[in-house]
C-alpha cells in the first residue's frame, strides 16, 4: 500500500501565509513628475485610468508637481499593474512600488 503525504496541505498553508504578508504590506503606484506631461493631462490620466475624482486627480496632480513624485493608488500588484502599463502608454512616468509598513 502506498504511503499518502501531505505536501499538498502544506503548500496551500505555505501559499496563504504569503498572501497574507503581501496583504500587510501593498503596493503603491506611484506617478512621478516630468517636464513633458501638462496638469491637464495628467489630470485626465488619473480620471480614466485610475478611477479619481476629478479633484482627487487635481489634488494628485499638485502633490506630484510639487513632491517630484506621488502614490495615486495603492493596492494589489496584480491589480495595479495594468493601471501602471495604461499610464506608461500615455506617456506619463509611473512605477508600482513596496508599500513600507511603519
Amino acid at each position: 500500500m502506498m504511503e499518502h503525504t501531505n505536501t499538498e496541505v502544506i503548500t496551500e498553508e505555505q501559499e496563504d501565509i504569503l498572501v497574507a504578508e503581501n496583504e500587510q504590506f501593498p503596493f503603491n503606484l506611484v506617478v512621478w513628475n516630468d517636464e513633458v506631461n501638462t496638469f491637464d493631462w495628467v489630470i485626465a490620466s488619473l480620471v480614466e485610468v485610475c478611477g479619481h475624482t476629478a479633484e482627487q486627480a487635481e489634488q494628485c496632480a499638485l502633490i506630484i508637481h510639487f513632491n517630484g513624485k506621488y502614490a495615486v493608488k495603492q493596492g494589489e500588484y496584480r491589480k495595479l499593474r495594468p493601471l501602471c502599463e495604461a499610464l506608461l502608454e500615455r506617456g506619463l512616468s509611473a512605477t508600482i512600488e513596496e508599500s513600507v509598513s511603519q
